[in-house]
């Protein structure tokens, strides 16, 4: 029940990673209230030396260390518009190889087998979180766990030191979904808790996923949540509550809300957009934002009214 301090943070610092080991080997601070700077050494004994400074506009995210405790996999948008799966050499803070890179969305996370050592996946959130596989196991694993689980969005939240036993998660736009226990050897699925028994997912709304083009030629992606039994082929002449994610750099996800659950319950359809400036498109549909607050920002908004309007919706 000891602890030890291993490293005091001067005031700046946002994150720290230990290697493999657990030895403690990165930092990550804020410098001048803008920009990040990663500190880097090779043993706990050295001091932290920075490696790299990146704008606001630019960054690159550690995620892990290498098998080999030498450099690192990261998440990087360095010279190009879509955030990607990198190696890095964080001793000398440089790139040296893309890993994956999704040409419509930026890479949101990296994953990987402990036991095995060996990268696993990448994540990527179009209209929903889909998965770009490194590792034949692991798609296997997916492919196993969707043949009964496929109706929801579904992902990994606990695993053994074996990597026999995981505990899944699974939600949907009608359900905040329910934990499972997947034992792999005798590959058996079995429910563990339900986590909103009390939600009826047969009497909530289905979201969809629609697009629609601005007024400058800008293409918007967002969300149309319909009343119970409706269509976006049987949607006609609703009325409609239009409600923009906050941020404003941020982005709405498919996935189960209950404000829009209330609005669709009493008959509104509720219309959700990623305007210009939501994150996870890229780097140049983020700055289209930039000093557009109220301005272009604001008619991606009043755009998503005008094609409701076209539509019929």
């Amino acid at each position: 029940g000891e602890m030890e301090m291993l490293a005091e943070n001067p005031g700046n610092i946002q994150g720290w990673m230990t290697d493999h080991e657990g030895k403690l080997r990165i930092a990550v601070a804020i410098v001048d209230g803008v920009n990040t700077q990663i500190l880097y050494r090779d043993t706990e004994e050295e001091e932290f030396t920075p490696t790299l400074t990146t704008n606001f506009k630019e960054s690159v995210s550690p995620s892990f260390f290498d098998f080999d405790n030498k450099n690192v996999y990261a998440v990087s948008n360095l010279g190009r518009d879509k955030s990607a799966v990198v190696v890095f050499d964080v001793k000398n803070g440089k790139e040296l190889e893309v890993l994956y890179e999704n040409d419509k969305y930026d890479v949101s996370g990296i994953y990987y087998s402990r036991k095995r050592k060996v990268l696993s996946s990448a994540s990527f959130v179009s209209w929903k979180r889909e998965r770009h596989f490194f590792d034949d196991q692991t798609k296997q694993l997916f492919e196993r766990l969707e043949k009964d689980l496929g109706d929801y969005e579904l992902g990994i939240s606990g695993m053994n030191d074996d990597e026999t036993m995981y505990i899944v998660r699974t939600y949907s736009d009608r359900s905040l979904g329910a934990y499972y226990l997947y034992d792999k050897e005798e590959d058996e699925i079995t429910k563990i808790h339900e986590v909103s028994p009390w939600i009826d997912e047969n009497e909530m709304a289905s979201v969809f996923p629609i697009e629609y083009t601005a007024r400058d030629g800008v293409v918007i992606p967002g969300y149309l949540t319909l009343p119970k039994g409706q269509t976006m082929e049987t949607a006609k002449n609703l009325p409609v509550v239009v409600n923009p994610h906050g941020g404003p750099w941020a982005r709405d996800n498919w996935g189960f809300n209950p404000e829009i659950q209330f609005l669709a319950n009493r008959g509104f359809a509720v219309l959700q957009m990623n305007f210009r400036g939501s994150t996870g498109y890229g780097r140049e549909f983020w700055e289209m934002s930039f000093k557009e607050w109220g301005l272009d920002m604001q008619n991606d908004i009043t755009d998503g009214v005008n094609w409701l309007i076209l539509e019929g919706i």
